[in-house]
């Protein structure tokens, strides 16, 4: 595995593999790995010809500067994980290197309705944050593939609309969600629950199969409210339930043909954990 943390020592050498008819395959992180991460990278593996995987916690998509100082950084640990993965290229930038102009005064996207909905409203310029550190990343790798976790729902749509309004000519593909024994969803986030938080936020995965297990039998607004009973008997502090349409995360009045989604945010104490599952008439 080959480490690099300039851009342009990483451009240079990518473009000397893209003249050789090397395939591209990307997989951006904020680090403190886990095996869903690895399940990207086994899968990039098997579709292009080099992996690269960047670790970088971007301040911009972090609207909580606390939960920004908190974001678990696990280096000693990723490195390995992604030796013994086989990963090809490891981006290890820095915050001057991704903004060398600094972080203030950033261009900004249209992202129509995604921006305030769900992530989007609770989380006020998240998604901006996201765009600006993608679209420098994209940037810098030119990938011809890019793989991203399902359990960030909304935001495999927003990078779907920034790589449209950018017009790079990168796939992006939407991997599925790796879950732990007991259903919960495995996320970066999960190692600042203590052992009492952790039992209770299997909660989230038994909400949404409640919603899949209704779904379309019973009305929206009662698969609603019994995942909220559900989420607060777990001791969770809920941002948002929602049945929304697969394509756009409107929220549904009733079943679709067009598809549809359950989505979930919830505090664990201070821990913000999401989670989602397609549903199907």
């Amino acid at each position: 595995m080959i480490l690099f943390k300039r851009a342009g020592d990483l451009g240079s050498w990518l473009e000397h593999q893209r003249k050789a008819g090397q395939t591209i395959g990307f997989v951006p992180t904020l680090g403190a790995l886990h095996a869903g991460h690895i399940s990207l990278i086994t899968i990039s593996k098997k579709s292009t010809a080099l992996t690269v995987c960047s670790i970088f916690v971007n301040p911009t998509q972090f609207n909580d500067p606390k939960d920004f100082q908190k974001y678990p950084v696990t280096l000693e640990k990723d490195i390995p994980m992604l030796e013994k993965a086989g990963v090809d290229v490891l981006f290890l930038p820095d915050v001057a290197e991704m903004y060398p102009q600094g972080t203030t005064g950033l261009e900004t996207y249209d992202l129509g309705p995604l921006e305030t909905l769900l992530e989007g409203k609770y989380r006020p310029g998240h998604f901006q944050g996201v765009c600006q550190v993608m679209r420098r990343l994209l940037e810098m790798v030119r990938p011809d593939h890019l793989f991203m976790g399902s359990k960030d729902y909304q935001q495999c749509m927003v990078v779907q609309r920034l790589l449209e309004t950018i017009g790079l000519p990168t796939t992006l593909h939407r991997c599925p969600i790796l879950r732990e024994a007991d259903g919960l969803a495995m996320s970066s986030r999960n190692v600042r629950l203590t052992p009492d938080q952790r039992a209770n936020a299997t909660a989230i995965y038994r909400a949404l199969t409640a919603i899949k297990t209704g779904y379309p039998a019973q009305p929206i607004p009662i698969l609603i409210d019994a995942a909220l009973h559900i989420l607060e008997a777990g001791g969770f502090r809920v941002d948002y339930v929602s049945v929304a349409d697969a394509r756009t995360l409107e929220p549904l009045p009733g079943p679709s043909p067009d598809g549809a989604v359950a989505l979930i945010a919830a505090f664990q104490g201070e821990v913000r954990l999401i989670d989602n599952m397609e549903l199907s008439l």
